[in-house]
């Protein structure tokens, strides 16, 4: 065990074998945030079992049981690429959640109060990014593959993690974004740039959204850009319900990641309850 003190070269060579890897530039980012934030906690002293089962008491006390895990698994990732297998440590055991709290569940009017606020504050470039990503169901990173040519097909061609699917783009969809190029003289590429011709980041579009909460009456909670592709999975999995087909849809690997994304909300769940009159 002695001599093992994580080091800046560690994290370099750790990024180069998740690039290799063909791991997404998002989930790099995470996996070395994850660390570099262990590694803070660490504060030089030399890695042991007990320092990162320390850790992950340390996760607990301050974290939701999934953003634990999420954690736990960047660490472990790192310690099986170091080849330090025996200071793994297991994820929290959490039972499948079968309905998402009210709070948390962003519901199809306050999406449209939204975009309509988005629009009197003469942003139509925002109310077209919320309305393309809860009318197509894409993570705000696939964004960039929303283009003038995939428009005018009606079709995007989307690459994310390694995996590569083609996105729809619904005939109203196709003539608000078409409008929205010629007007901003984008004849060609990416729909949703900045001044400068790069394509708009995660955090302004976070920032943007929340500045709207207020007039539209929307807990700042519920309004970040996921929130809208699982819109797009309850609404399109309540009319259709095919889960493989959505999981296809979304790009999802695994079918128990799309079973997150359609859990009805409490007051949902509660009702159904209700109506199984079994109380005498």
């Amino acid at each position: 065990m002695k001599g093992r003190i994580l080091t800046a070269k560690i994290l370099v060579r750790f990024k180069k074998y998740l690039l290799l890897e063909e791991r997404s530039a998002a989930t790099i980012e995470k996996y070395l945030r994850d660390v570099r934030a262990f590694i803070a906690f660490a504060n030089g002293a030399e890695i042991t079992k007990e320092l990162v089962i320390g850790y992950k008491k340390h996760l607990q006390e301050n974290y939701a049981v999934r953003s634990v895990n999420s954690m736990l698994a960047s660490i472990n990732s790192l310690f099986a690429f170091l080849g330090w297998l025996e200071l793994r440590v297991k994820s929290i055991k959490l039972q499948q959640q079968i309905y998402c709290p009210e709070e948390k569940e962003l519901t199809k009017a306050e999406y449209v109060r939204l975009c309509k606020v988005a629009e009197r504050k003469h942003n139509k470039r925002l109310s077209l990014i919320l309305q393309t990503i809860c009318g197509t169901g894409i993570r705000v990173s696939e964004l960039q593959f929303i283009t003038v040519e995939a428009v005018r097909c009606g079709e995007a061609t989307v690459s994310c993690k390694a995996k590569t699917r083609s996105v729809f783009i619904v005939k109203e969809l196709q003539r608000k974004l078409l409008r929205y190029a010629a007007e901003q003289t984008i004849k060609t590429g990416m729909i949703f740039v900045t001044k400068t011709g790069k394509p708009v980041s995660r955090t302004n579009i976070w920032r943007e959204m929340k500045a709207l909460c207020e007039e539209a009456n929307v807990n700042p909670r519920k309004v970040f850009p996921h929130n809208l592709r699982h819109l797009f999975a309850r609404v399109f999995y309540s009319i259709e319900k095919d889960m493989a087909k959505l999981a296809d849809i979304l790009g999802h690997s695994n079918i128990d990641t799309t079973r997150i994304y359609i859990i009805s909300s409490g007051t949902e769940h509660r009702r159904r309850m209700e109506n199984m009159h079994l109380i005498l």
